[in-house]
C-alpha cells in the first residue's frame, strides 16, 4: 500500500444501483493518494472547475468537504487487516470542519490496483456507496 496512487475513477452508486454524479467533483475527477509509513496525503480535483468558483464546502456523513471542485487533506492512518479497513486521521484539510476527524474506510489492494470504498450521502440526502479506484504511479 505503501507509495503513490493515481485516481482511476470515483463512482457513487445508490441502493438500486443507479449512479450519482458529484455537482462539486463532476464525473471523472482526478487525485492523487500518498501513503507513508505512517502518515497518508490526498487530494482530488474536478478537472472543469469553471462551475464551482462560488460552491461551499459539501461533505456528508464519514467524507470530507470539498471546495470549490477541490479537496485536500492529510494525516495519520491505520490498517486493520482482518476487517478490511484503514481509519484516517486528518490532521490537515481544506475544509477547516475536517480537521480532526477520524474517517473509517473498506480498502482493498491487489496487485497495482487500490480500492476503497465507503459509506456517505450525495449532496442531495441520497445515501451512496462511493468507490475509489486506484493505479500504482510508478
Amino acid at each position: 500500500m505503501l507509495g503513490l496512487w493515481r485516481l482511476l475513477s470515483r463512482e457513487d452508486h445508490d441502493h438500486s444501483g443507479a449512479r450519482n454524479i458529484d455537482p462539486i467533483m463532476g464525473p471523472n475527477p482526478i487525485g492523487l493518494l500518498c501513503f507513508g509509513a505512517t502518515h497518508f496525503a490526498a487530494q482530488f480535483m474536478n478537472p472543469d472547475r469553471s462551475g464551482s468558483a462560488a460552491a461551499p464546502a459539501v461533505s456528508g456523513p464519514n467524507n470530507s468537504g470539498a471546495v470549490n471542485g477541490y479537496d485536500a487533506y492529510f494525516g495519520t492512518y491505520t490498517i486493520d487487516t482482518a476487517a478490511g479497513t484503514v481509519t484516517v486521521q486528518l490532521d490537515g484539510a481544506l475544509s477547516p470542519a475536517n480537521i480532526g476527524q477520524a474517517f473509517v474506510r473498506d480498502i482493498r489492494v491487489v496487485g497495482e490496483r487500490l480500492w476503497i470504498q465507503l459509506k456517505t450521502k450525495a449532496v442531495d440526502g441520497t445515501p451512496i456507496t462511493r468507490t475509489l479506484t486506484f493505479g500504482r504511479d510508478q
